[in-house]
Protein backbone atom coordinates (compact mmCIF):
# COMPACT_ATOMS: atom_id res chain seq x y z
CA UNK A 1 0.00 0.00 0.00
CA UNK A 2 1.20 3.49 -0.87
CA UNK A 3 0.92 6.28 1.74
CA UNK A 4 0.41 9.95 0.80
CA UNK A 5 0.68 12.93 3.16
CA UNK A 6 -1.36 15.99 2.15
CA UNK A 7 -0.33 19.30 3.74
CA UNK A 8 -2.60 22.36 3.74
CA UNK A 9 -3.43 25.17 6.16
CA UNK A 10 -6.99 24.04 7.01
CA UNK A 11 -9.04 20.89 6.84
CA UNK A 12 -12.09 19.18 8.31
CA UNK A 13 -13.69 19.54 10.76
CA UNK A 14 -12.51 23.19 11.00
CA UNK A 15 -13.05 24.08 7.35
CA UNK A 16 -14.41 22.51 4.16
CA UNK A 17 -13.85 25.06 1.43
CA UNK A 18 -12.81 24.46 -2.17
CA UNK A 19 -9.25 23.21 -1.60
CA UNK A 20 -10.31 21.08 1.36
CA UNK A 21 -13.03 19.52 -0.77
CA UNK A 22 -10.49 18.67 -3.46
CA UNK A 23 -8.18 17.06 -0.89
CA UNK A 24 -11.10 15.04 0.52
CA UNK A 25 -12.10 13.85 -2.96
CA UNK A 26 -8.55 12.77 -3.82
CA UNK A 27 -7.99 11.05 -0.47
CA UNK A 28 -11.29 9.16 -0.52
CA UNK A 29 -10.99 8.17 -4.17
CA UNK A 30 -7.34 7.09 -3.89
CA UNK A 31 -8.30 4.70 -1.09
CA UNK A 32 -9.92 2.52 -3.78
CA UNK A 33 -6.52 2.33 -5.51
CA UNK A 34 -4.68 1.02 -2.45
CA UNK A 35 -3.45 4.50 -1.45
CA UNK A 36 -3.74 5.51 2.21
CA UNK A 37 -3.94 9.27 2.83
CA UNK A 38 -3.08 11.47 5.80
CA UNK A 39 -3.89 15.18 5.89
CA UNK A 40 -1.94 17.57 8.14
CA UNK A 41 -3.39 21.04 8.81
CA UNK A 42 -3.35 23.71 11.50
CA UNK A 43 -6.08 24.13 14.10
CA UNK A 44 -6.77 26.16 17.23
CA UNK A 45 -8.63 23.13 18.61
CA UNK A 46 -5.42 21.14 18.65
CA UNK A 47 -5.58 17.42 19.48
CA UNK A 48 -2.66 15.00 19.44
CA UNK A 49 -4.65 12.02 18.15
CA UNK A 50 -5.43 11.65 14.47
CA UNK A 51 -9.07 11.75 13.45
CA UNK A 52 -10.56 9.16 11.14
CA UNK A 53 -12.48 11.05 8.43
CA UNK A 54 -14.03 8.81 5.82
CA UNK A 55 -11.31 6.43 4.64
CA UNK A 56 -8.37 8.63 5.63
CA UNK A 57 -6.81 10.41 8.62
CA UNK A 58 -6.80 14.11 9.61
CA UNK A 59 -3.92 15.31 11.79
CA UNK A 60 -3.74 18.72 13.49
CA UNK A 61 -0.78 20.89 14.42
CA UNK A 62 -1.46 23.73 16.83
CA UNK A 63 -2.18 27.06 15.13
CA UNK A 64 -0.13 29.63 17.07
CA UNK A 65 -0.77 32.92 15.24
CA UNK A 66 -1.35 34.62 11.89
CA UNK A 67 0.99 36.88 9.91
CA UNK A 68 -0.43 38.49 6.73
CA UNK A 69 -3.33 36.01 6.74
CA UNK A 70 -0.88 33.09 6.91
CA UNK A 71 -1.30 30.60 9.73
CA UNK A 72 1.92 29.66 11.54
CA UNK A 73 2.67 26.79 13.91
CA UNK A 74 5.79 25.90 15.89
CA UNK A 75 4.95 22.25 16.44
CA UNK A 76 3.97 21.75 12.78
CA UNK A 77 7.67 21.27 11.91
CA UNK A 78 8.04 18.21 14.11
CA UNK A 79 4.58 16.88 13.31
CA UNK A 80 5.20 17.19 9.58
CA UNK A 81 8.59 15.49 9.75
CA UNK A 82 7.21 12.56 11.73
CA UNK A 83 4.31 11.99 9.32
CA UNK A 84 6.58 12.46 6.30
CA UNK A 85 8.88 9.67 7.48
CA UNK A 86 6.00 7.19 7.04
CA UNK A 87 4.84 8.61 3.70
CA UNK A 88 5.81 7.57 0.21
CA UNK A 89 4.63 10.86 -1.34
CA UNK A 90 4.22 14.39 0.06
CA UNK A 91 1.34 16.24 -1.60
CA UNK A 92 1.34 20.01 -0.99
CA UNK A 93 -1.52 22.38 -1.81
CA UNK A 94 -0.40 25.87 -2.87
CA UNK A 95 -0.56 28.72 -1.88
CA UNK A 96 0.46 28.76 1.76
CA UNK A 97 3.88 30.37 2.43
CA UNK A 98 4.35 28.58 5.77
CA UNK A 99 4.14 25.26 3.92
CA UNK A 100 7.08 26.29 1.72
CA UNK A 101 9.15 27.03 4.81
CA UNK A 102 8.27 23.72 6.48
CA UNK A 103 9.27 21.80 3.36
CA UNK A 104 12.64 23.53 3.07
CA UNK A 105 13.52 23.38 6.78
CA UNK A 106 12.42 19.80 7.40
CA UNK A 107 14.91 18.32 4.93
CA UNK A 108 12.46 15.56 3.98
CA UNK A 109 13.60 13.88 0.76
CA UNK A 110 10.43 11.99 -0.18
CA UNK A 111 8.96 12.48 -3.68
CA UNK A 112 6.79 15.59 -3.65
CA UNK A 113 3.87 17.06 -5.59
CA UNK A 114 2.36 20.54 -5.45
CA UNK A 115 -1.19 21.14 -6.61
CA UNK A 116 -1.04 24.79 -7.64
CA UNK A 117 -4.56 25.97 -6.87
CA UNK A 118 -3.98 29.70 -7.32
CA UNK A 119 -1.50 32.50 -7.73
CA UNK A 120 -1.19 34.77 -4.72
CA UNK A 121 -3.57 37.60 -5.55
CA UNK A 122 -4.54 39.44 -2.37
CA UNK A 123 -1.09 39.86 -0.77
CA UNK A 124 0.73 41.27 -3.80
CA UNK A 125 2.57 43.92 -1.77
CA UNK A 126 4.36 41.16 0.13
CA UNK A 127 5.38 39.22 -2.99
CA UNK A 128 8.89 40.75 -3.26
CA UNK A 129 9.63 39.36 0.21
CA UNK A 130 7.97 35.99 -0.37
CA UNK A 131 9.14 35.28 -3.92
CA UNK A 132 12.62 33.89 -3.01
CA UNK A 133 11.02 31.40 -0.60
CA UNK A 134 8.35 30.45 -3.13
CA UNK A 135 10.85 29.85 -5.91
CA UNK A 136 13.12 27.81 -3.66
CA UNK A 137 10.14 25.64 -2.71
CA UNK A 138 8.87 25.16 -6.27
CA UNK A 139 12.41 24.43 -7.47
CA UNK A 140 12.72 21.61 -4.94
CA UNK A 141 9.43 19.76 -5.51
CA UNK A 142 9.36 16.97 -8.08
CA UNK A 143 6.08 17.71 -9.83
CA UNK A 144 3.56 20.54 -10.08
CA UNK A 145 -0.10 20.13 -10.99
CA UNK A 146 -2.14 22.93 -12.58
CA UNK A 147 -5.88 22.56 -12.23
CA UNK A 148 -6.68 23.73 -15.76
CA UNK A 149 -4.86 24.43 -19.01
CA UNK A 150 -6.14 28.01 -18.78
CA UNK A 151 -4.37 28.59 -15.48
CA UNK A 152 -1.14 27.05 -16.74
CA UNK A 153 -1.23 29.39 -19.74
CA UNK A 154 -2.00 32.54 -17.73
CA UNK A 155 0.15 32.14 -14.60
CA UNK A 156 3.69 33.57 -14.89
CA UNK A 157 4.78 31.34 -12.01
CA UNK A 158 3.49 28.15 -13.64
CA UNK A 159 5.00 29.12 -16.97
CA UNK A 160 8.37 29.21 -15.25
CA UNK A 161 7.88 25.55 -14.29
CA UNK A 162 6.00 24.34 -17.36
CA UNK A 163 8.47 21.48 -17.95
CA UNK A 164 7.47 19.74 -14.71
CA UNK A 165 3.82 20.83 -14.64
CA UNK A 166 0.95 18.47 -15.44
CA UNK A 167 -2.66 19.57 -15.92
CA UNK A 168 -5.18 17.62 -13.85
CA UNK A 169 -8.59 19.35 -13.84
CA UNK A 170 -10.55 19.30 -10.61
CA UNK A 171 -13.36 16.77 -10.68
CA UNK A 172 -16.39 16.24 -8.48
CA UNK A 173 -19.11 13.64 -8.07
CA UNK A 174 -22.32 14.36 -6.18
CA UNK A 175 -25.17 11.84 -6.42
CA UNK A 176 -27.56 14.39 -4.86
CA UNK A 177 -27.03 16.80 -7.77
CA UNK A 178 -27.42 14.05 -10.35
CA UNK A 179 -30.66 12.89 -8.69
CA UNK A 180 -32.11 15.56 -6.33
CA UNK A 181 -34.70 14.61 -3.71
CA UNK A 182 -38.14 15.05 -5.39
CA UNK A 183 -39.89 16.06 -2.16
CA UNK A 184 -37.21 18.69 -1.47
CA UNK A 185 -37.51 19.99 -5.02
CA UNK A 186 -41.23 20.56 -4.50
CA UNK A 187 -40.65 22.26 -1.14
CA UNK A 188 -38.25 24.72 -2.75
CA UNK A 189 -40.52 25.18 -5.76
CA UNK A 190 -43.27 26.32 -3.40
CA UNK A 191 -40.85 28.73 -1.72
CA UNK A 192 -38.83 30.28 -4.58
CA UNK A 193 -40.51 29.08 -7.76
CA UNK A 194 -38.52 27.87 -10.76
CA UNK A 195 -36.73 29.25 -13.81
CA UNK A 196 -34.55 31.66 -11.81
CA UNK A 197 -30.88 32.58 -12.07
CA UNK A 198 -28.96 30.89 -9.26
CA UNK A 199 -25.78 31.95 -7.50
CA UNK A 200 -24.55 29.50 -4.89
CA UNK A 201 -21.40 29.81 -2.76
CA UNK A 202 -19.56 31.90 -0.20
CA UNK A 203 -20.32 35.61 -0.55
CA UNK A 204 -16.73 36.83 -0.64
CA UNK A 205 -15.19 40.01 -2.04
CA UNK A 206 -14.10 38.41 -5.31
CA UNK A 207 -17.44 36.79 -6.14
CA UNK A 208 -18.73 39.90 -7.97
CA UNK A 209 -22.11 39.99 -6.19
CA UNK A 210 -22.27 43.78 -6.59
CA UNK A 211 -22.39 43.35 -10.38
CA UNK A 212 -25.10 40.70 -10.18
CA UNK A 213 -27.17 42.96 -7.92
CA UNK A 214 -26.88 45.86 -10.37
CA UNK A 215 -27.73 43.67 -13.37
CA UNK A 216 -30.77 42.29 -11.53
CA UNK A 217 -31.80 45.86 -10.67
CA UNK A 218 -31.82 46.68 -14.38
CA UNK A 219 -33.42 43.57 -15.86
CA UNK A 220 -35.74 42.64 -12.95
CA UNK A 221 -35.20 38.95 -13.67
CA UNK A 222 -35.59 36.47 -10.79
CA UNK A 223 -32.36 35.68 -8.93
CA UNK A 224 -31.71 33.36 -5.99
CA UNK A 225 -28.50 34.01 -4.03
CA UNK A 226 -27.67 31.05 -1.79
CA UNK A 227 -24.80 31.62 0.60
CA UNK A 228 -23.37 33.76 3.35
CA UNK A 229 -20.28 35.85 3.92
CA UNK A 230 -18.88 39.37 3.77
CA UNK A 231 -21.09 40.39 0.83
CA UNK A 232 -24.34 39.21 2.44
CA UNK A 233 -25.15 42.71 3.68
CA UNK A 234 -24.91 44.07 0.11
CA UNK A 235 -27.48 41.51 -1.03
CA UNK A 236 -29.82 42.34 1.87
CA UNK A 237 -29.37 46.10 1.56
CA UNK A 238 -30.25 46.02 -2.14
CA UNK A 239 -33.85 45.21 -1.11
CA UNK A 240 -34.77 44.08 -4.62
CA UNK A 241 -38.03 42.11 -4.86
CA UNK A 242 -36.57 39.92 -7.62
CA UNK A 243 -33.62 38.74 -5.48
CA UNK A 244 -34.18 36.03 -2.87
CA UNK A 245 -31.33 35.55 -0.40
CA UNK A 246 -30.94 32.14 1.25
CA UNK A 247 -28.13 32.41 3.83
CA UNK A 248 -28.50 28.85 5.10
CA UNK A 249 -28.90 25.74 2.96
CA UNK A 250 -27.75 22.12 2.84
CA UNK A 251 -26.10 20.20 0.01
CA UNK A 252 -29.46 18.56 -0.67
CA UNK A 253 -31.06 22.02 -0.84
CA UNK A 254 -28.38 23.13 -3.31
CA UNK A 255 -29.16 20.13 -5.53
CA UNK A 256 -32.86 21.01 -5.50
CA UNK A 257 -32.18 24.68 -6.30
CA UNK A 258 -29.94 23.72 -9.23
CA UNK A 259 -32.71 21.48 -10.54
CA UNK A 260 -35.23 24.35 -10.37
CA UNK A 261 -32.97 27.03 -11.84
CA UNK A 262 -32.89 28.27 -15.43
CA UNK A 263 -29.16 29.03 -15.34
CA UNK A 264 -26.22 29.42 -12.99
CA UNK A 265 -24.65 32.86 -12.73
CA UNK A 266 -21.09 33.17 -11.40
CA UNK A 267 -19.85 36.78 -11.65
CA UNK A 268 -16.47 36.35 -9.87
CA UNK A 269 -14.27 39.15 -11.21
CA UNK A 270 -10.82 38.54 -9.63
CA UNK A 271 -8.22 35.80 -10.25
CA UNK A 272 -8.76 34.65 -6.68
CA UNK A 273 -11.48 32.57 -8.35
CA UNK A 274 -9.05 30.00 -9.67
CA UNK A 275 -11.45 27.27 -10.79
CA UNK A 276 -15.01 27.55 -9.50
CA UNK A 277 -16.26 24.29 -8.01
CA UNK A 278 -19.78 25.73 -8.05
CA UNK A 279 -19.52 25.84 -11.85
CA UNK A 280 -18.64 22.14 -11.88
CA UNK A 281 -21.80 21.47 -9.87
CA UNK A 282 -23.86 23.52 -12.32
CA UNK A 283 -22.39 21.60 -15.25
CA UNK A 284 -23.12 18.34 -13.44
CA UNK A 285 -26.74 19.48 -13.08
CA UNK A 286 -26.92 20.34 -16.79
CA UNK A 287 -27.42 24.07 -16.33
CA UNK A 288 -26.08 26.78 -18.66
CA UNK A 289 -23.61 29.10 -16.97
CA UNK A 290 -22.66 32.76 -17.01
CA UNK A 291 -19.11 33.48 -15.82
CA UNK A 292 -16.29 35.97 -16.36
CA UNK A 293 -13.09 35.61 -18.37
CA UNK A 294 -10.34 35.62 -15.71
CA UNK A 295 -7.71 33.50 -17.43
CA UNK A 296 -8.42 30.81 -14.83
CA UNK A 297 -10.25 27.51 -14.70
CA UNK A 298 -13.67 29.16 -14.84
CA UNK A 299 -13.40 29.33 -18.64
CA UNK A 300 -12.27 25.71 -18.75
CA UNK A 301 -15.47 24.68 -16.97
CA UNK A 302 -17.72 27.14 -18.82
CA UNK A 303 -16.95 27.29 -22.55
CA UNK A 304 -18.26 30.45 -24.14
CA UNK A 305 -21.09 29.80 -26.60
CA UNK A 306 -21.06 26.06 -25.86
CA UNK A 307 -21.90 25.48 -22.20
CA UNK A 308 -22.89 29.06 -21.41
CA UNK A 309 -21.80 32.66 -21.82
CA UNK A 310 -18.45 34.15 -20.76
CA UNK A 311 -18.34 37.92 -20.22
CA UNK A 312 -15.66 40.47 -19.24
CA UNK A 313 -15.21 40.76 -15.44
CA UNK A 314 -17.10 43.54 -13.69
CA UNK A 315 -19.14 44.36 -16.81
CA UNK A 316 -22.72 44.97 -15.67
CA UNK A 317 -24.15 45.63 -19.18
CA UNK A 318 -22.60 42.38 -20.45
CA UNK A 319 -24.00 40.45 -17.47
CA UNK A 320 -27.41 42.02 -18.07
CA UNK A 321 -27.32 41.02 -21.75
CA UNK A 322 -26.24 37.46 -20.94
CA UNK A 323 -29.07 37.02 -18.45
CA UNK A 324 -31.63 38.42 -20.89
CA UNK A 325 -30.30 36.17 -23.68
CA UNK A 326 -30.81 32.98 -21.67
CA UNK A 327 -34.16 34.22 -20.35
CA UNK A 328 -35.59 34.94 -23.81
CA UNK A 329 -34.08 31.97 -25.73
CA UNK A 330 -34.97 28.91 -23.67
CA UNK A 331 -33.98 26.54 -26.47
CA UNK A 332 -30.45 27.95 -26.50
CA UNK A 333 -30.34 27.73 -22.71
CA UNK A 334 -31.41 24.09 -22.87
CA UNK A 335 -28.79 23.26 -25.52
CA UNK A 336 -26.05 24.88 -23.46
CA UNK A 337 -27.19 23.03 -20.35
CA UNK A 338 -27.06 19.72 -22.20
CA UNK A 339 -23.57 20.58 -23.49
CA UNK A 340 -22.50 21.46 -19.94
CA UNK A 341 -23.49 17.99 -18.72
CA UNK A 342 -21.58 16.37 -21.61
CA UNK A 343 -18.52 18.50 -20.77
CA UNK A 344 -18.79 17.44 -17.13
CA UNK A 345 -18.92 13.75 -18.05
CA UNK A 346 -15.91 14.09 -20.34
CA UNK A 347 -13.61 16.30 -18.25
CA UNK A 348 -14.87 17.08 -14.75
CA UNK A 349 -15.67 13.79 -13.04
CA UNK A 350 -13.97 12.95 -9.75
CA UNK A 351 -12.91 9.57 -11.09
CA UNK A 352 -10.84 11.09 -13.88
CA UNK A 353 -9.05 13.41 -11.43
CA UNK A 354 -8.35 10.59 -8.97
CA UNK A 355 -7.01 8.24 -11.67
CA UNK A 356 -4.63 10.97 -12.87
CA UNK A 357 -3.29 11.66 -9.38
CA UNK A 358 -2.81 7.96 -8.59
CA UNK A 359 -0.90 7.53 -11.86
CA UNK A 360 1.29 10.53 -10.97
CA UNK A 361 1.91 9.12 -7.48
CA UNK A 362 3.00 5.76 -8.89
CA UNK A 363 5.25 7.31 -11.50
CA UNK A 364 7.02 9.39 -8.84
CA UNK A 365 7.51 6.43 -6.51
CA UNK A 366 9.04 4.45 -9.38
Amino acid sequence: MMRVLHFFKTYVPDSFGGVERVIWTIAEGAAHHDVQSDVLSLSRSFETAAMVVGSHFAHKAKLDFYVASTGLSINAFGHFKKLAENADIIHYHFPWPFMDLVHLVSGVSKPSIVTYHSDIVKQRLLMPFYTPLMLAFLNRVDAIVATSPDYLASSPVLQRYAAKTTVIPIGLDDPAILAPNPALVEQWRARVGSGFFLFCGSLRYYKGLQFLIEAARQNRLPVVVAGNGDMASAVRDASLPNIVHLPEFSDADKAALLHLSLAFVFPSHVRSEAFGLALVEAAMAGRPMISCELGTGTSFVNRDGETGIVIPPGDVPALDRAMRALWTDRNAARRMGDAARVHYQAHLRAGAMIDSYVTLYRNLVR
